[in-house]
């Protein structure tokens, strides 16, 4: 593997910490913020749906720059409005920034893909891009409960500070060390036919938005399941990034065999039993201990393990489908985030109306839903 692929894992990690980062602090964040902590979840929907609206549209605008001056200028508007969110006097205007860092996202996440996929040979190409989501992995593992732990010791608005200081780090690896990397050619004709690609955009979409249900989240779950709380739910969102090391693992060796709609299928019906384990862990049928608590790391990691799987299959597939279109990627990008924010805002609505539980039952039907679509949807191959 090309070893600057890896300077773009440094991208991807600074941003999936970001994303989440205040996610372990988000009640006594919304506590000091004077809203409910449904209401403060809608901080990762501003962030999302901005990110999903403005990303194909930066796409197009930046599609003939070099993919280097796209990523850093990403990481740097992500930097400074990072460190805006810490000093945010409210929530309104914490909102406000936080919608305005999605577009940092917009720019980079798609460009890093490219720009990956292009550092390697075609045969290559399925594990390069696993490599790269495997920056939201190390998020996972590290940046995101090294946020939890800071918030937990300083307070919820050194979260922020973190996720500044991770973009800095990014920022500096990629100007140090990434090579000039051309935007792709024009495609012939100039447009993207949607006939062949839509079912690879409907299945991100519906498997974020079953696993955003929740992870958004997961201290009121953990909470609720085990009774940990504060730098202890640093522990289970480490899971969720080794569950996606071993998915992006899986997935980047399935998407080099070409695998298909079997493998979506299986990696959905797999996030719909870590779903149902979240709900049982909600509702107590196992005492408090380590009993449970080992239930709700069971969760944790194999829904992060099914949904990482499919990433690498559906993104490889898009890039030969496409020839790495900016705009291809980016709408790709785009609907994460729509699934993201679709997740985000299902999983409020059901905490404030009927209580924490009903996030993980919220959750699972949406996995059922989306198990049930792509069974339909989902276009057999000759290897799926």
């Amino acid at each position: 593997m090309n070893p600057r692929v890896f300077v773009l894992t440094m991208c991807t990690f600074a941003f999936g910490s970001a994303a989440f980062i205040f996610a372990g602090m988000l009640e006594p964040m919304a506590a000091d913020l004077g809203v409910s902590t449904a209401v403060a979840g809608q901080l990762q929907t501003a962030y999302v749906l901005t990110s999903a609206v403005l990303g194909p549209v930066v796409a197009w605008l930046m599609g003939r720059m070099d993919r280097r001056i796209v990523v850093i200028l990403g990481l740097v508007i992500g930097l400074v409005l990072h460190l805006a969110c810490a000093i945010a006097p409210n929530f309104e205007t914490l909102l406000v920034v936080r919608a305005l860092a999605g577009v940092a996202g917009a720019m980079s996440g798609p460009a890093a893909s490219v720009a990956a996929a292009s550092l390697v040979p075609p045969e290559r190409r399925g594990s390069a891009l696993a490599l790269v989501s495997g920056g939201m992995t190390l998020a996972f593992v590290v940046g995101i409960p090294i946020g939890s732990v800071a918030g937990a010791m300083f307070g919820w608005r050194a979260t922020f500070v973190v996720a500044a200081i991770l973009a800095a780090v990014a920022l500096t690896a990629v100007a140090l060390f990434l090579p000039s990397v051309p935007a792709p050619p024009k495609r012939e004709g100039g447009k993207l036919e949607l006939s062949g690609i839509w079912p690879l955009y409907l299945t991100s979409f519906l498997t974020f938005a079953a696993n955003m249900t929740l992870n958004l989240y997961i201290a009121p779950i953990v909470r609720v399941g085990t009774g940990i709380t504060g730098a202890g739910v640093a522990v289970f969102q480490s899971m969720i990034g080794f569950g996606a090391a071993l998915g992006l693992w899986l997935g980047g060796r399935a998407a080099d065999r070409g695998a298909g709609k079997a493998w979506v299928l299986q990696c959905i019906a797999l996030q719909a039993v870590a779903m149902t384990l979240h709900l049982s862990a909600t509702h107590h049928i196992l005492p408090q201990g380590l009993a449970v608590d080992g239930l709700v790391l069971a969760a944790v990691f194999l829904a992060a393990t099914a949904l990482f799987s499919i990433s690498p299959v559906t993104q490889s597939r898009l890039i030969q489908m496409t020839g790495g279109a900016p705009v291809a990627l980016a709408l790709n990008g785009s609907v994460f985030a729509m699934g993201q924010a679709l997740g985000s805002t299902m999983g409020g609505a059901a905490l404030a109306a009927f209580g924490v539980p009903a996030i993980p039952a919220t959750a699972l039907a949406a996995s059922l839903v989306a198990l049930v679509t792509l069974s339909f949807a989902f276009p057999r191959t000759k290897t799926a």
